[in-house]
């Protein structure tokens, strides 16, 4: 049995969870998120708790029967809590700043680099070497994150770059000359 579709999910208050012919739609406080899932993975919801079960111990259903309940699980702690996930600006010059809801990123190149998140998806700059994106769609945040910090990645010889917070990058050592 997969560990992680084992364990049964638990509705916190004020959230809904409506489930028609595995197109489950999920609500909450933070807003709606829905998605349709494979026909095959069991979806029960009883008073305030989902389980996930699937009908053999074939490899592509143990292989869905955690995807659905990890997805399951992060669309239900997305409509109630959301998430967050925040980036840092490494290096002289480097910023970033909002024009309206567009992220303007100055991170040495020749042009400042424009980034419109799509609806649902909320950029917050705090400060000028710090970013914040914020979401119920736990997907969409992390791929809109990716993306801002694809612009300039950290690289190994002096660290600058955009990272994630906490993200440790492994330094090396130049060249010497002789």
């Amino acid at each position: 049995m997969s560990r992680v579709g084992k364990k049964p999910i638990e509705i916190p208050a004020g959230v809904t969870v409506t489930n028609e012919n595995n197109h489950v739609t999920v609500k909450g406080p933070k807003g709606e998120l829905s998605r349709t899932f494979n026909q095959d993975i069991q979806i029960v919801i009883e008073e305030n708790v989902i389980t996930v079960s699937r009908p053999s111990d074939a490899k592509d259903h143990r292989a869905l029967h955690g995807t659905t309940r990890a997805v399951l699980s992060n669309m239900v702690e997305g409509v109630a809590k959301g998430f967050e996930r925040s980036l840092d600006l490494i290096g002289v010059g480097y910023r970033a700043s909002k024009q309206g809801k567009k992220l303007v990123l100055n991170v040495g190149y020749s042009h400042p680099v424009e980034i419109e998140p799509e609806e649902g998806i909320e950029v917050e700059v705090p400060t000028n070497t710090k970013v914040i994106v914020k979401g119920t769609d736990k997907e969409r945040v992390g791929a809109l994150a990716a993306n801002i910090r694809g612009v300039r990645p950290p690289e190994p010889y002096k660290g600058k770059g955009i990272r994630y917070e906490g993200e440790f990058v492994r330094r090396k050592e130049g060249k010497t000359g002789k």
